[in-house]
């Protein structure tokens, strides 16, 4: 069982970005970009960027499904493996680090249909800090919203979203930059954001 200390360091050292996670997506980048592969950083990382500071195991990345099996073709057994045969996700055996894969074309949350799919990647990304493209705020709060919606097994989606309007201080009318499927839970996790934490 890991000890305070352990934890608090590998807390500090994902802070400072220097976690085998960030090690992780710095390397799947420059395999990305490498085989010429578009994509976009999503979840946890992509809150990160975009200002809520959290904690997260693995990284997630919004790709086609044609580039994961390019991807694949050219790098399992080189330092990436398969989680299991036919996996969307695969695992850097450098670090540990397990990728979760986004598919253009398929749905967040329960994965059903619905307005929200995941969205081509050069579309929807913005290159931020050492030149890693992330999804767009936008983008990000669709699919953080939609996901909570519809699947009750991810109500940190929901939270991260909460996190995200309150750190970038957005206000109750960006609800109509978004889909319509998630305007007016946008609207209430926006009422929540503007709750005070101080007691």
């Amino acid at each position: 069982m890991d000890t305070m200390l352990e934890i608090a360091k590998r807390v500090d050292a994902f802070m400072m970005e220097r976690s085998p996670v960030h090690d992780t997506m710095r390397r799947l980048a420059k395999a990305l970009d490498d085989l010429e592969i578009p994509f976009a950083i999503a979840g946890a990382m992509a809150a990160n960027a975009h200002g809520h500071r959290r904690t997260t195991a693995d990284v997630d990345v919004l790709m086609r499904r044609d580039d994961l099996m390019r991807f694949k073709d050219c790098w399992l057994g080189r330092g990436w493996v398969d989680l299991f045969e036919g996996s969307k996700g695969f695992k850097d055996v450098m670090n540990g680090v397990k990728v979760d894969v986004l598919i253009v074309g398929d749905f967040p949350g329960d994965g059903k249909a619905k307005p929200v799919s995941f969205p081509e990647p050069e579309s929807v990304r913005e290159v931020r800090d050492e030149s890693l493209p992330y999804l767009n705020l936008r983008t990000l709060l669709e699919l953080k919203i939609a996901s909570g919606m519809t699947a009750a097994h991810r109500p940190r989606d929901l939270d991260d979203a909460i996190q995200l309007i309150r750190i970038n201080a957005l206000r109750e009318d960006y609800a109509e930059q978004l889909n319509p499927f998630v305007r007016e839970k946008f609207a209430e996790l926006w009422r929540a954001a503007q709750v005070s934490e101080d007691y």
